[in-house]
């Protein structure tokens, strides 16, 4: 099976996140690891990755935490996917031709970089301001609270107008 590594995951759930919130949003590690779910460790480590690729920004000291570097409309799916794994090729010789004694004229590498291509473009495409606008309920940072309970709902109105 093809697939994205778990850290992979959590740092596109940690852009979502801050994507969001909106621009210029900042958040400490502990906050995000708490809303999204996330292990403490992986979030630290994470961080510093994005960071690195120039995704996120580390702000230190008191009142500090993290932001994204730029806008949500200018990160990509493809972006925390480099950030996290490196290159996208679906097999070693797309990546690396010497891989293979037999690349040179080889039709199935030939169809493993066009698949590469396409899968990178798609990908390319998908933008977190999208993603962020796109997400229902089940991802808005303030649904990962706790639910609303009897008292809450009572709160709210007893169904005959008043409040």
């Amino acid at each position: 099976m093809l697939s994205i590594r778990r850290d992979t995951d959590y740092a596109a759930r940690i852009i979502l996140h801050l994507s969001m919130l909106g621009k210029g949003a900042q958040i400490t590690a502990e906050e995000v690891a708490r809303k999204r779910l996330l292990p403490r460790a992986f979030v630290r480590r994470i961080i510093r990755r994005l960071g690195s690729a120039g995704i996120l920004r580390t702000i230190r000291g008191a009142g500090g935490g993290i932001t994204l570097s730029r806008p949500s409309s200018q990160i990509s799916l493809l972006d925390v996917i480099r950030a996290m794994e490196g290159e996208l090729a679906l097999n070693p010789c797309v990546d690396n031709p010497q891989a293979c004694p037999l690349t040179s004229g080889c039709p199935v590498r030939a169809s493993w970089a066009a698949v590469t291509d396409q899968t990178a473009a798609s990908l390319g495409a998908i933008r977190f301001d999208y993603l962020a606008k796109a997400s229902g309920l089940s991802h808005r940072p303030n649904s990962l609270n706790k639910q609303a309970g009897p008292s809450e709902k009572k709160k709210k109105g007893d169904g005959r107008g008043r409040a």
